[in-house]
C-alpha cells in the first residue's frame, strides 16, 4: 500500500485513524452556469471552512478530507494547503475534468492521448504549477445515462492516467445516472474496478444498480448525505441498508459533497459534519456496529485511495478513533 498524497506531502495510511470524508469541496466556483451561490471562495470562505474542519477533528477525530474540485471548477491548490495546515486535517487534492458544461476551453478538441498527458504531468509535477500533487483523479464527470463524446475521452484518459500514475478514479455521475456506463468505459480501458469510485449513487433510487456496481468490485459513493433538496436522508438510509444487507459493506463510501457556501454550518447549512452528527447515529440505530462504521468511514476510503485489494494490515491494524454515537 503506497502513501497517500496530501497537499502538504505524503502520509502513510496507517496514520489516518479517524474518519475520512472522501468527496468534499473546500474551494470551488461553479457559478458560471448561472448559479451564483455555487461558490466556496478561497478568501471569503476559507476561515469558516477551516473552522469546521478543525472542529470535526477535535470532536470526531476527522482524519482526512478528499477535495474533488478539479479543472474548470475553480480549484485552488494553495488554498487547500492553507486550510489543511491551519485546520490540522490532511487534505487530498484532485485533478481531472468535471462533466461537459464545465470543461475548460479546448477540452472538446483534445484527443485521449493529450488529455492523458495533462493528467500524468499534473500527477508528477503538481497542480497549476504549484507543486501541490493530486492524490486522486476526480471528480471525472458525465451527465445522462451515457457519457458524451468528450466525456468518454475524459473518462478514458483518466483510466489511462490511473494505470500510469497509480492514482484511483472518482467519478461524478450527474444525479446518480450513468454510473454503469462510466464503469464499463473505465474497465474497458484496463482499470480494475476496485480503483473506481462511482459518484452520487445515493441520488439514484435503484438498489439493484447499486448491488450490481458493488458486486463488480467498484466502490459505490453515497456522497451527498444531507442534501435533502436532491434526496432525503431517509431514502439514503434505506438504500444504504439494502446494500449492506446484500453483503457489500466493503464497497461503500460516505460523504457530504459540500459544494456551495450555503451548505456551510456557519451559514445555516448541514456542514461537513452532517454525516457524523445526523446520519451515522441513524445508521447505528438501524443496527450498524463500530466495525461497520469504521469500515464505511475509514478503511474503505483508504483502500480506494491507495488501490489496496482485500484486507490490508496497514489499515486494519491501525486503531480507529471512536466516533460519537449520539446525535448533537
Amino acid at each position: 500500500m503506497h502513501d497517500l498524497r496530501t497537499v502538504t506531502g505524503p502520509r502513510p495510511p496507517a496514520l489516518v485513524r479517524g474518519p475520512v470524508l472522501p468527496h468534499e469541496h473546500l474551494a470551488l466556483d461553479l457559478s458560471r452556469e448561472g448559479d451564483p451561490d455555487a461558490v466556496l471562495d478561497p478568501v471569503r470562505h476559507a476561515a469558516p471552512v477551516t473552522a469546521e474542519l478543525a472542529a470535526l477533528r477535535a470532536e470526531y477525530g476527522l482524519g482526512l478530507v478528499v477535495e474533488q474540485t478539479c479543472r474548470g471548477m475553480g480549484r485552488d491548490p494553495w488554498a487547500l494547503a492553507r486550510i489543511s495546515a491551519e485546520s490540522g486535517v490532511p487534505v487530498v487534492a484532485a485533478t481531472g475534468w468535471y462533466y461537459e458544461p464545465f470543461h475548460p476551453p479546448g477540452t472538446a478538441d483534445a484527443g485521449t492521448e493529450e488529455l492523458t498527458r495533462v493528467l500524468v504531468e499534473e500527477a508528477a509535477g503538481g497542480l497549476d504549477g504549484t507543486g501541490v500533487r493530486p492524490g486522486v483523479l476526480g471528480e471525472i464527470g458525465s451527465h445522462g445515462d451515457a457519457p458524451s463524446g468528450t466525456e468518454r475521452r475524459v473518462l478514458t484518459a483518466a483510466a489511462h492516467a490511473a494505470l500510469e500514475t497509480g492514482l484511483s478514479v472518482a467519478t461524478h455521475a450527474q444525479l446518480g445516472r450513468g454510473g454503469t456506463a462510466q464503469l464499463e468505459l473505465l474497465t474497458a480501458a484496463g482499470l480494475p474496478p476496485h480503483r473506481v469510485c462511482l459518484g452520487h449513487q445515493d441520488l439514484l433510487d435503484d438498489a439493484g444498480t447499486h448491488r450490481a456496481l458493488a458486486a463488480s468490485g467498484a466502490y459505490v459513493a453515497f456522497d451527498t448525505v444531507g442534501k435533502e433538496k436532491y434526496q432525503s436522508d431517509a431514502t439514503r438510509l434505506r438504500l444504504l441498508l439494502a446494500l449492506l444487507e446484500a453483503g457489500h459493506a466493503d464497497r461503500v463510501l460516505l460523504s457530504c459533497d459540500v459544494s456551495r457556501h450555503a451548505y456551510l454550518r456557519g451559514e445555516g447549512g448541514p456542514g461537513y459534519g452532517h454525516l457524523f452528527r445526523a446520519f451515522l447515529p441513524r445508521l447505528r440505530a438501524a443496527g450498524a456496529d463500530d466495525a461497520v462504521i469504521d469500515l464505511l468511514t475509514r478503511r474503505n476510503p483508504l483502500r480506494f485511495l491507495t488501490g489496496a485489494t482485500g484486507t490490508d494490515d496497514a489499515v486494519d491494524d491501525a486503531p480507529p478513533t471512536p466516533l460519537s454515537k449520539e446525535p448533537t
